[in-house]
């Protein structure tokens, strides 16, 4: 029964969580994707755009952070079918609005339902897949976002020849309130529940002391912090390079409109590639090696993709000119996007293996919160660096930092990564 019972689970569990994730995604973008038939029927101008979506934006990074502590506390679970739920509710109420401050306030309150999805994911995958197969599935999982945001503009301009943008807004939280029910019903938190033995509890029989971990030690490990920071750079450099990357291009490479656009798709597609990669190919050196107190298996291409982000950023700022083939802008998008999107991926799934099981999803709550200043840095300072100087010396800045963490990545990379109490003193 064991193997044949967990087989079951897994499948029932993971497709609840992928399509639930991809409802999750999607509801989170419905406005962006019906904006131009809003604008028909009110009248909204930039500022107003730029409020409601902000509201969103400001709520998610909130909540993510909250509900990755929550994830420990309180169910996995009914915290992801009740965001859902929330999320769903908040879709079908603004189809009801018509005022920017409705609409403002609505789409605050669908941020703080969204930051409810991605930590109960990680938490329930930690609980019902062992460390040689976690980051494969994390990677998987991940791809609901690709899936529904590439999918999702396409599905809007369809159904937008039949129905209008309250309708379209209407069905979709509908979909997604009733799929929480389905996930309540299919999604558990750990084998223990449906009576079969706790993975961790299998990998680890005969140690002792992790668990016992307190809240103060966990916090106190210097490698939480050295990812956080990793993580930081690493997200705030991709922000930068996708939210500015085309704007470069067009302003001082003398590109036009439609290559900073196929450049942006390069990136997105080698980033769907990169993402599930570094899953798979890190899975193989956990089965190999292990998980051990210092130094982790999936350290290696960590630092190589890193310093592919590196090397794709420098050649992108330095050889693009006028005449330059098209293919080779689209190839350096390619790389930068696998490069990039492979170390987001492995940051969540080294920050949740490395902590304590009970603080695996404040683990990556901190990580994740790091991650959204340097997004927040790659906004605001690095335009005004931009405005002041170029977009070149922008880029040169981030280029740089970037290299500088990777080597700092490549000396610390034996350091002490299990968090919390281990059998030995701390260092």
């Amino acid at each position: 029964m064991g193997a044949t019972g967990y087989s079951y689970y897994r499948v029932a569990i993971f497709c609840c969580m992928f399509i639930g994730y991809s409802l999750y995604f999607f509801n989170r973008k419905t406005f962006s994707f019906v904006m131009p038939s809003v604008m028909e029927e009110i009248e909204l101008d930039r500022d107003d755009l730029g409020m409601i979506t902000s509201s969103q934006t400001m709520a998610y990074a909130i909540s993510k952070f909250i509900s990755g502590v929550l994830s420990d506390q309180i169910s996995a679970r009914w915290l992801f079918s009740i965001g859902l739920f929330l999320v769903g509710g908040i879709n079908i109420a603004f189809s009801w609005s018509s005022t920017v401050s409705m609409f403002s306030l609505l789409w605050f309150i669908n941020g703080l339902g969204q930051g409810c999805g991605w930590p109960p994911c990680g938490k329930v995958l930690r609980k019902w897949f062992e460390p040689s197969q976690f980051g494969t599935w994390w990677s998987v999982l991940s791809c609901s976002m690709n899936l529904a945001g590439s999918l999702g503009p396409v599905l809007v301009i369809v159904v937008l020849q039949y129905y209008d943008w309250r309708t379209i807004l209407a069905m979709s939280g509908a979909v997604c309130a009733a799929f929480s029910f389905v996930c309540l019903v299919f999604v558990k938190n750990e084998p223990k529940d449906v009576g079969l033995p706790n993975i961790e509890a299998v990998a680890k029989k005969g140690s002792k002391g992790n668990s016992e971990s307190t809240l103060s030690e966990f916090l106190l490990s210097p490698f939480l912090w050295v990812l956080s920071l990793g993580y930081l750079v690493v997200f705030g450099v991709k922000t930068a390079a996708t939210d500015w990357g085309q704007l470069f291009l067009m302003q001082e490479k003398g590109q036009t409109a439609l290559v900073g656009s196929t450049y942006m798709s390069a990136l997105e597609v080698g980033g769907f590639v990169g993402s599930l990669a570094s899953g798979l190919i890190t899975d193989r050196a956990v089965a190999r090696q292990g998980l051990s107190t210092h130094g982790n298996p999936r350290h290696g291409l960590l630092i190589l993709m890193m310093a592919g982000m590196y090397v794709s950023m420098h050649l992108f700022r330095v050889t693009i000119t006028p005449e330059i083939p098209k293919i080779w802008i689209l190839s350096l998008g390619a790389v930068f996007g696998f490069s990039s999107y492979g170390p987001i991926a492995l940051f969540g799934v080294i920050a949740s293996e490395s902590a304590p099981s009970h603080f695996c999803g404040t683990s990556h709550a901190v990580v994740a919160l790091m991650a959204n200043v340097g997004a927040f840095m790659a906004g605001l300072p690095f335009s005004t660096i931009a405005k002041q100087h170029s977009w070149d010396m922008a880029f040169w800045i981030a280029e740089v930092i970037m290299g500088l963490t990777t080597i700092a990545f490549f000396l610390v990379r034996n350091m002490r990564t299990k968090m919390g109490r281990i059998a030995e003193k701390i260092d």
